[in-house]
């Protein structure tokens, strides 16, 4: 490395929804390519995974506070975070519903409701109140699912997820609509079946295998204007 590059800024990037799970992983594997990370909490009371990893990260990682289903939430951190700028924005925050065996004809309003607001409309509002603090050559990205495909769902199953899914890579299109002039890069992650909490035990793929090509992939699109539906291997996904 030259005394130029030692005196460069790390690049840095906005990781929503990073207290365990993949949006964790995302973050140490940025800390591990020496990127700066802001990595956001649902809960301020309560001890994560990043919260470990911010203790040994020698301040490279800070953590912010935000629940993507609160507009005033939102608000307040995008307010918090107004004088900063961000090489990447990734949403990362996602939920299913309890029982994901239920249909329309089953789920109830609440729980569906629950659901859309955390998948898709809370992701897209923070995309809207935060999209400002990324530079023209940055990168602005949603973690999607293979499962939000409508050209790809021939087996059924997952009803209620799969609609949230879907519903926020419309949005997310409209977006990419209502910014056709924009530089930036736009993504919609869909990861594939992979070993959480939220994916389950049987799951084929482990963190450990997934992540670094994840972050290959955004890390190719940077630079690459437009919005792309991938796989973690930067494949593309049918709409």
């Amino acid at each position: 490395m030259s005394i130029a590059e030692r005196g460069k800024p790390s690049p840095s990037i906005l990781i929503v929804g990073a207290s365990r799970g993949l949006g964790h992983a995302i973050a140490a594997e940025f800390l591990k390519r020496n990127w700066s990370v802001v990595g956001t909490v649902r809960d301020k009371t309560t001890w994560t995974p990043l919260h470990d990893l911010a203790e040994r990260s020698d301040g490279k990682l800070e953590i912010e506070t935000v629940d993507v289903s609160e507009t005033i939430q939102i608000d307040a951190m995008r307010t918090r975070l107004a004088n900063r700028v961000f090489d990447m924005l990734f949403v990362n925050a996602g939920t299913a519903n309890r029982d994901r065996n239920e249909t329309i004809a089953d789920i109830s309003t609440a729980e569906f409701a629950r659901v859309m607001v955390t998948n898709a409309m809370g992701p897209m509002r923070i995309i809207e109140a935060c999209q400002d603090l990324v530079p023209a050559d940055g990168l602005i990205g949603i973690m999607s699912s293979g499962q939000g495909s409508v050209a790809n769902n021939d087996k059924g199953g997952y009803e209620i997820y799969r609609a949230s899914k879907a519903a926020l890579n419309q949005c997310m299109r409209s977006y990419a609509a209502r910014h056709a002039g924009d530089s930036r890069a736009l993504l919609l992650m869909a990861p594939g079946w992979i070993r959480t909490r939220l994916g389950g035990p049987n799951a084929p793929f482990s963190i450990e295998e997934t992540i670094p090509d994840i972050v290959a992939t955004l890390l190719t699109k940077k630079g690459k204007p437009g919005l792309d539906y991938l796989d973690r291997m930067g494949k593309a996904v049918a709409w």
